[in-house]
């Protein structure tokens, strides 16, 4: 499994609520973050000080620092997406998070910049890909495939054998069964339960899930 916190000064991109997720989520693992980047002046994560905008991580030394990915997504991933390969083709290195609260299998895969929040389940055989989120209380089943930049959200059940697509969103409280494949930036709505695969750049909702406009 990909080894998590650990660089000189760690720094969290972002100061919304995903990144105050994980700003708890890194200190109950037992580290502390440096400094957070933000557009906005006036941002605030606890007591954690604001470094200044992305161009002024842009200019330290990637060697010096660890970055995570404060940014969480609603429907679309392509935001997070975005910001975690603006740094990493900049030669920047982003940092795995796992809360202590989270059970990880031991084989199981973690990508550079993922992140497993609280109360998630990963099992065994399961990969979860570069800069992907599994959430709080979210749950992927052995042998399970969650895509690179791909985001589990609350509560939601990936039942095994399941292909999870770059940079698909999975909605709260979605159930995926067992062996389906998802495509890319495809978008699972809250509360769907999807039977049957689905293809690249769709989206879809309902019991069973159906393609819809979003």
């Amino acid at each position: 499994m990909t080894s998590t916190l650990g660089a000189p000064h760690i720094i969290v991109l972002g100061g919304g609520g995903h990144a105050r997720v994980i700003l708890d989520a890194i200190r109950a693992a037992g580290s502390e973050v440096h400094g957070f980047a933000d557009r906005d002046a006036n941002a605030t994560l606890g007591d954690i000080p604001l470094l200044g905008d992305d161009d002024a991580v842009l200019a330290m030394d990637p060697n010096d620092v660890l970055l995570v990915n404060g940014l969480g997504s609603i429907r679309s991933t392509a935001a997070r997406r975005a910001l975690h390969e603006r740094f990493a083709t900049a030669g920047f290195r982003h940092a795995a998070v796992v809360h202590p609260a989270s059970v990880i299998a031991d084989d199981a895969s973690i990508g550079a910049g993922a992140q497993i929040m609280a109360g998630a389940i990963v099992q065994t055989g399961a990969r979860i890909g570069l800069n992907a989120i599994v959430n709080t209380r979210a749950s992927v089943d052995h042998d399970s495939i969650v895509g690179d930049h791909a985001h589990v959200a609350p509560g939601a059940v990936i039942c095994g054998g399941v292909d999870i697509g770059r940079g698909a969103h999975i909605g709260a409280g979605a159930v995926v069964v067992q062996g389906i494949s998802i495509g890319a930036n495809v978008l699972v709505m809250a509360g769907a339960v999807v039977v049957d695969d689905v293809e690249s750049g769709t989206c879809v909702r309902g019991v069973p899930a159906r393609e819809r406009t979003v």
